[in-house]
């Protein structure tokens, strides 16, 4: 038991000075900062603020079968050190890939045992699965992952458009939301020289336009819930808006590094900076902010995907032979609060993108808030602290960075999981969970 006080608790009607208390895992009581609560230690945080802890949905994690790359104890050691207290796993990276319940259930053991912050899992729709969607669902995965292009790994091939409605199809009636990589492969080109605009020109704004526009005819089609990962063009909101103002069940989020940083920064031969989606021009990047604000984008998932570094073509500097993916648990909470700051945004703003709507994605309902009832998963938080990043100081595998000696506001402080401190490199106390947040258990 434990009780916490700050002069900025980030609850769900906004920041204000709170007491908490938590017992057995649980929030057990809110009140005003000065109220006497039952509970064990008094911890007085101050001015720290005291936000729930992030629940991040979009995390490439690679074991079993591809040891060289990120793997879970990593990966949720970054996920601690960033403050999230929660990681959705990727079913894609994996061999096998989450498309089966065997396959699950091989991740699963992978992972038991690993975790620093509590796991769950999404499965994947790729051709040929469709009959392990309902097994896989009832085995526990959070919803399901598929691409419209080419995912990059041969054993999770792309979704046509008739397997895309048929996936979404067999989802409804089960209520699991399909999370779709949304690019139209007839859109995408090969670039057409090593730098990083011949790559930004090969996966123009239309290729995400025209494969959104996929999914909004399957999801009016089958009633099915839709969600667009990491979206780069901005002039998609408007698509998605008028989908969701016409009640077609669709959801969008975007990324750290697309509110970050803007195409014209990127260094001739950084191929740190690669991702797919691309990073879009400055312009976008705030248009981007705009349907944040708007409501049209719900949320913010890192798309954590470290790779060894041969695969990143650091020494060819050559964005045609780069793999592409962006790591940023460790620092997703910063890079988004330097730029939301100088926006105006508050953290009652980073909390709902963060930890609350993710949550809800997820289907874990006692995650991402600070309410009587829900996880005791907390994160103090310095705002106004300053640190420029290394990529030394990071602890997922093969930390390269694009935000390289980068100055970020915001300093991580202390993190709880469940009510129980948690320390990077401490004693793994993270769960595998299912959907509804129960544990996963074979």
């Amino acid at each position: 038991m434990v009780v916490l006080r700050s002069t900025r608790v980030v609850l769900p009607g906004g920041v204000g000075a709170a007491a908490l208390s938590v017992s057995q895992s649980k929030i057990t009581a809110v009140g005003d900062y000065g109220a006497r609560l039952d509970g064990g230690p008094d911890v007085d945080l101050g001015d720290l603020a005291l936000l729930p802890g992030l629940v991040d949905t979009h995390v490439h994690v690679n074991e079993p079968g591809r040891t060289e790359w990120e793997g879970f104890a990593s990966a949720t050691r970054a996920a601690a050190a960033g403050g999230v207290t929660t990681v959705c796993d990727m079913p894609l990276n994996s061999l096998p890939p989450t498309v089966s319940v065997e396959a699950l259930r091989a991740k699963a053991a992978a992972a038991a045992g690993q975790c620093a912050v509590d796991v769950a899992f999404w499965g994947g729709a790729v051709p040929g699965n469709l009959a392990e969607l309902g097994p896989l669902h009832e085995a526990g995965v959070i919803g399901f992952k598929c691409f419209l292009a080419d995912s990059g790994v041969p054993e999770f091939a792309p979704l046509d458009v008739a397997g895309l409605r048929a996936a979404m199809g067999a989802l409804a009636p089960l209520g699991a939301p399909l999370i779709v990589h949304a690019e139209d492969p007839a859109e995408i080109g090969e670039p057409s020289g090593p730098g990083y605009g011949a790559f930004l020109e090969s996966r123009p704004p239309r290729a995400e336009r025209r494969a959104i526009e996929q999914v909004i005819r399957a999801a009016a089609a089958t009633g099915g819930r839709a969600h667009i990962v990491h979206l780069s063009a901005a002039e998609c909101a408007a698509l998605i808006g008028g989908a969701r103002a016409a009640g077609i069940r669709l959801s969008a989020e975007t990324c750290p590094h697309y509110l970050f940083l803007a195409a014209e920064e990127v260094p001739p031969g950084a191929t740190q900076f690669k991702c797919c989606p691309p990073v879009r021009p400055a312009i976008n990047r705030e248009a981007l902010w705009r349907a944040l604000e708007a409501g049209v984008i719900t949320s913010v998932a890192s798309d954590h995907s470290p790779c060894p570094p041969s695969l990143k073509g650091l020494a060819e500097g050559d964005f045609r032979s780069a793999w592409g993916g962006i790591a940023s648990l460790q620092i997703a909470l910063p890079v988004v609060w330097t730029a939301a700051r100088r926006r105006g945004r508050s953290l009652s703003d980073i909390a709902r993108l963060m930890s609350a709507e993710p949550a809800e994605l997820a289907g874990l309902p006692a995650k991402g808030r600070i309410a009587v009832g829900y996880d005791a998963d907390l994160v103090a938080f310095d705002p106004d602290a300053t640190f420029t990043v290394r990529g030394a100081d990071l602890l997922h595998r093969h930390p390269v960075t694009p935000y390289e000696g980068r100055t970020l506001s915001g300093r991580v402080a202390w993190v709880w999981l469940r009510g129980r401190e948690v320390m990077p490199d401490g004693e793994p106390c993270g769960r595998l969970l299912r959907r509804g947040g129960d544990e996963l258990a074979f």
